[in-house]
């Protein structure tokens, strides 16, 4: 299995073209995207985002968050831990939290989830994307199942 860990972060004249925004930052705002649970394969490989076709359906673990209310802080975070019979993802966001305390928190989860099946962590990996609000934000951090079926062949 391979996946792209990806985030970003934006303003919009709606909460929903924040979001859009915050997609097409992270490369995949032009694609449908799929929420899956969080569950990896063994030895699963992460790798830079190729770019995708458009309009491709595209399996992903995805954290969002997006707010109206003017200087909110939000935060969007991915844990990911990968092992060699499988691997896990936690998703957590929050708003005006301390993005250190939801780094740790979404790490704590990751370690319990692989702790509970009894799989140690080969690798452990946490992105998060933040933005504070002017007057419509949104920040979000995913995990990309990359397939061949979804890249494009145009540079």
């Amino acid at each position: 299995m391979r996946i792209a860990i990806v985030s970003g972060n934006a303003e919009g004249p709606t909460e929903l073209n924040a979001f859009d925004n915050a997609l097409y930052e992270a490369e995949i705002g032009d694609v449908n995207l799929i929420k899956v649970s969080s569950m990896l394969e063994a030895n699963t490989k992460v790798e830079r985002l190729p770019k995708l076709k458009a309009g491709s359906m595209v399996n992903c673990v995805l954290s969002s968050i997006t707010s109206d209310k003017p200087n909110d802080k939000l935060i969007a975070c991915i844990a990911v831990a990968i092992g060699d019979e499988l691997g896990c993802v936690i998703e957590k966001s929050a708003i005006n939290e301390d993005i250190e305390k939801v780094k740790e928190e979404a790490v704590k989860m990751v370690r319990y989830m692989m702790d509970k099946r009894n799989v140690e962590i080969k690798e452990l990996i946490v992105e998060e994307a933040h933005h504070t609000v002017e007057e419509k934000g949104s920040a979000i951090a995913a995990v990309v199942y990359i397939r061949d079926d979804i890249i494009s062949n145009r540079n």
